[in-house]
């Protein structure tokens, strides 16, 4: 089994959607079995290929590798190392809560389970390929779902929000796939990821484009990370990011908060910093700017904003910020920070959405000056969200704290002032979270809610997964650090030389 358990991974929530066509007539609960099973599957597959994985082995693991389209030298080729097999693991997570949390789902099931399982496979897909080609159309495949899912089931304003998130995303796809033409041609024709990284890029001078000079690496360099910042999403690239959270569902807010704004990062660390370490090294500082500028920005405007979801959506903006400064300090305290903070944040903004999304069913709005004093009639409710906002804002003992402590611990010891303007977002996220929490559970109850239902079983469940999760690893970080570790020493090595 271990020997394609990448591909069983991958392609089960496929095979799902596949099952899911065939059930005939309207089935509705068929078909959410169905779609529960395959995940369920993903996610049994995922926790064991994370147990079986050694972390002090630098190199790609549970490979496999077979001739896809060899006149054009491009294969499937698939394997996880110590930052790809975190990111495989937070999307069977995340995938099989967000499934859970889309049972309320009434309207054209069998369409939204199928396209739900087909955007699984999409997203694991990124995380295993180390073909560029097969990377690429699983970036591509995972725009079509996405769009569908926002389109269809979202809010008021979805055709707006899903033909934004949409274009926005294709707009940083072409600008990759020119760069990959670019590289394929440059490489003596060839995909292979790890052979991209040997070549040797940063040696090229200089390409002629509209009769300009331009230095080749940092040009390709610039393309790539314009596609995959606009999908972190980083300032000035992130206005699709709030119009996609307000209009899609819970489920769909959950699955693009904790997984899909990751495969931004990961982008950049798996193709920017291994393919061009000198140019990585040249844009370092600048990467560090930009992400202190979606910390506070990002925070800013949370603290600004009267929309429950929206909260959530800018408080992305800014904790994705810190990864981005974590990754831009090229040491070992700031990197293994960045890529704990990606898994951490996947699963704390997985939890709070879950919970914009249990009050949104009950009152139909989002407004947290309509609330006021919910603690009193939804005490569990309120446990919970005090949780996930002490896990956002960092508190000791939960999984935010060390992440965000080891990026700016990082920072420091690379560029001091950039971390001392960062670190002011650590208040302004405690500004936000406290007042939000101050507006919608405390001070006199809005009489509507008197009889408003407290959180049910069902939505416990999908919280409780991601919270064993924050606790766990607020405590132990090791389960994460010593997976990625000694791969990060490696990237950095990568990159410094």
């Amino acid at each position: 089994m271990f020997e394609h358990i990448l591909s069983l991974i991958t392609f089960f929530p496929l095979l799902g959607a596949a099952v899911i066509l065939f059930i005939p007539g309207k089935r509705d609960e068929a078909v959410k079995a169905v779609a529960a099973v395959f995940s369920g599957l993903s996610l049994v597959l995922g926790v064991l290929l994370y147990i079986q994985f050694d972390g002090n082995n630098i190199n790609p693991q549970f490979v496999e590798k077979f001739n896809w389209i060899p006149k054009f030298n491009i294969h499937y080729y698939v394997g996880v190392d110590g930052l790809s097999v975190s990111m495989v693991l937070l999307t069977v997570i995340v995938a099989f809560v967000a499934l859970f949390a889309s049972w309320g789902i009434k309207d054209r099931v069998k369409g939204y389970f199928g396209l739900f399982l087909l955007l699984q496979t999409a997203m694991t897909g990124v995380f295993v390929s180390l073909d560029f080609f097969l990377f690429y159309i699983f970036w591509e495949l995972m725009l079509l779902p996405m769009y569908f899912l926002i389109g269809i089931w979202g809010g008021p304003r979805r055709e707006y929000a899903a033909i934004k998130f949409f274009l926005y995303t294709l707009s940083g796809s072409a600008l990759m796939l020119l760069a990959m033409i670019a590289m394929y041609f440059a490489s003596g024709k060839s995909f292979d990821l790890l052979h991209l990284a040997q070549v040797g890029f940063d040696k090229h001078e200089a390409f002629h484009l509209f009769g300009l000079t331009l230095p080749y690496a940092k040009t390709l360099y610039i393309a790539l990370f314009i596609g995959f910042a606009i999908k972190i999403p980083m300032f000035p690239f992130h206005t699709w990011l709030p119009d996609a959270h307000v209009e899609a569902p819970t489920a769909i807010s959950v699955i693009l908060a904790g997984v899909l704004l990751k495969m931004g990062t990961y982008g950049i660390l798996r193709i920017n910093f291994t393919i061009f370490p000198n140019a990585t090294q040249y844009f370092a500082y600048a990467i560090g700017v930009f992400g202190v500028i979606n910390i506070v920005y990002g925070a800013l405007v949370a603290l600004a904003q009267t929309d429950f979801k929206k909260v959530i959506a800018y408080s992305s903006v800014s904790h994705m910020g810190v990864v981005l400064l974590g990754m831009a300090a090229l040491n070992p305290q700031g990197m293994d920070g960045a890529i704990l903070e990606m898994f951490n944040h996947g699963t704390i903004t997985a939890m709070l959405f879950l919970l914009v999304g249990v009050v949104y069913d009950r009152a139909h709005h989002r407004d947290v000056y309509g609330f006021g004093g919910l603690a009193k009639v939804m005490p569990v409710y309120s446990a919970w969200v005090g949780f996930a906002f002490f896990a956002g804002m960092g508190l000791p003992g939960l999984s935010g704290f060390i992440s965000e402590a080891l990026s700016y611990l990082g920072a420091f010891k690379a560029f001091p002032v950039l971390a001392i303007l960062g670190a002011t977002g650590i208040v302004l996220t405690a500004a936000y979270l406290l007042w939000t929490l101050q507006r919608i559970f405390l001070g006199p109850l809005n009489p509507k809610y008197e009889n408003i239902k407290e959180i049910n079983g069902r939505e416990i469940f999908t919280l409780a997964i991601p919270a064993i999760f924050v606790l766990v690893i607020g405590w132990y970080p090791q389960l994460i650090l010593g997976k990625v570790g000694p791969y990060m020493l490696h990237l950095i090595n990568i990159v410094k030389g």
